[in-house]
């Protein structure tokens, strides 16, 4: 007996609405976020690429260059102080509590007034590994894994208030609604799994960054490139068990009713829906493949130590730490994962005490970032996942309050590891103070230029028609680091 479809579904409902308003929000989730594994939505890309067999329906073989197949992407909101954690200052030391020498310049930030003295390093710093590069006693563990990072001290951003600062340095421009480079390598390359998001954002508890939505969603890219959020707890994406009262064959069935809805009311040349009628499809194998993901039990107690899921202060990003390298594990190409947000007092934001703040978030995050280091490479994934540690900006070396440290986006430090990165390296510098970047100076467009590279896509040809205009993650700059990789 054939089914007919009802006549009278609202027609002033958008079908993206009706998804996201069908079955308590979940069509809205896989739309929004788990359909990135889409190649029809892709077509401004401009560098050749082949579906890839068994794989995500969208997934692409980048070029034969690609080094790394996903990313995890560690942000330290609020802006560590580079001169206390990884880019040591002689200098700084010996001029501790004198005024700034004419030399240098004035200081330009956003809270500090003229004539405030220099400030020495809290912390002293020593040389380790082979390469012997020189780390912050902040960070006992990660000191550990020197050897396989790139350490880059002469990065800069241009604005030094926190939000422009942190859009630029995820999506290359100091303005909201520029797509995030997890949207950008997503949308280059789609997913490698059939079962899970192509791009996930694990954030604090506590809140969200100063930066917001924007840092994580697609811009001006179709929605399904934006990044998926995860929240912290036990579930940590909504909607995943199905309603006792709803069988699997019963959810079967009203998915191919649902299918048969869209492809009733499917116009021609909309891209938007028609490429994604299969979305409740995806969402329905999630209910199968997600909670296996998400499931830390599975986990030996020598890796849960490992993380430090054993001791109250790292155990909340260890956990996060954890399930974002189960995630890559799993196919995700894009884990944004980011200590600090909501009160300043869980900020990496030390305008009132540094000695104070960068101990407790460095108390909580270096045993599991090193743990996440150690634990990739040892299961043969850091060669092909880049991972990267960074920020917004760094912090002045002249004090504020006599204990702190303002805003510095003139020079800072970020790092590279795994995916393509030579490890044990030292790019580039900041003066003497550690206030501006002096040699190989790095702007936003160059990391994100080479992330691209690594991952096998070309900046140039990486290319999306909006307003007339083929936009770039790099915009119309960004050089290749050639010298970390």
């Amino acid at each position: 007996m054939t089914r007919k479809l009802t006549p009278h579904l609202p027609a002033a409902c958008s079908r993206r609405d009706f998804l996201f308003r069908a079955g308590s929000g979940f069509g809205g989730l896989a739309l929004s976020a788990l359909l990135a594994e889409d190649g029809a939505l892709a077509g401004e890309v401009r560098s050749p690429q082949s579906k890839v067999q068994g794989a995500g329906e969208g997934a692409r073989v980048p070029s034969a260059r690609a080094r790394a197949k996903a990313v995890i992407f560690l942000f330290m909101v609020g802006g560590p102080s580079h001169i206390e954690t990884f880019d040591p200052k002689p200098e700084l030391d010996r001029l501790d509590g004198q005024q700034l020498p004419s030399s240098f310049g004035e200081i330009k930030s956003q809270f500090i007034k003229a004539g405030t003295p220099l400030m020495r390093s809290n912390w002293k710093f020593r040389k380790h590994g082979r390469s012997g590069i020189e780390v912050s006693e902040l960070f006992p563990h990660l000191a550990g894994c020197v050897d396989d990072m790139a350490v880059i001290r002469s990065c800069y951003t241009e604005s030094f208030v926190h939000a422009p600062a942190m859009y630029q340095m995820v999506s290359g421009r100091t303005l909201a609604g520029h797509p995030s480079m997890g949207s950008w390598v997503t949308y280059g390359l789609g997913s490698a799994s059939r079962n899970l998001p192509a791009y996930c954002v694990l954030t604090q508890p506590e809140g969200l960054p100063e930066g917001g939505a924007p840092m994580w969603e697609a811009g001006y890219l179709p929605a399904l490139y934006g990044g998926t959020l995860l929240r912290p707890g036990a579930a940590p994406i909504l909607h995943l068990k199905p309603s006792p009262d709803v069988g699997r064959e019963q959810q079967r069935r009203m998915l191919e009713y649902l299918r048969e809805v869209n492809e009733q009311n499917l116009q021609p040349g909309e891209t938007d829906l028609s490429a994604r009628i299969s979305a409740y499809e995806l969402a329905f194998r999630m209910q199968q493949h997600a909670p296996e993901a998400v499931d830390l039990t599975r986990e030996t107690e020598e890796t849960r130590h490992l993380y430090g899921l054993d001791a109250a202060e790292t155990r909340e990003f260890g956990t996060r730490c954890l399930l974002a390298r189960r995630l890559v594990e799993r196919g995700v190409r894009f884990v944004q994962l980011f200590s600090g947000g909501g009160p300043v007092n869980t900020q990496w934001d030390a305008h009132d005490h540094v000695k104070e703040n960068h101990e407790k978030l460095c108390r909580w995050t270096d045993k599991p970032i090193a743990g996440l280091l150690k634990d990739l490479k040892r299961r043969g994934l850091l060669e092909d996942t880049l991972v990267i540690w960074g920020s917004e900006f760094g912090r002045t070396p002249v004090t504020q309050n006599g204990r702190g440290r303002d805003h510095n986006p003139y020079g800072f430090t970020t790092w590279m590891a795994g995916g393509g990165v030579r490890g044990g390296t030292v790019y580039g510098a900041t003066d003497e103070i550690g206030y501006r970047a002096v040699q190989d100076p790095v702007h936003p467009r160059d990391l994100h230029a080479t992330l691209l590279h690594l991952l096998g896509l070309d900046p140039l040809r990486l290319t999306y028609l909006h307003n007339g205009r083929h936009e770039r993650l790099t915009d119309f700059g960004g050089n290749v680091l050639e010298g970390i990789l």
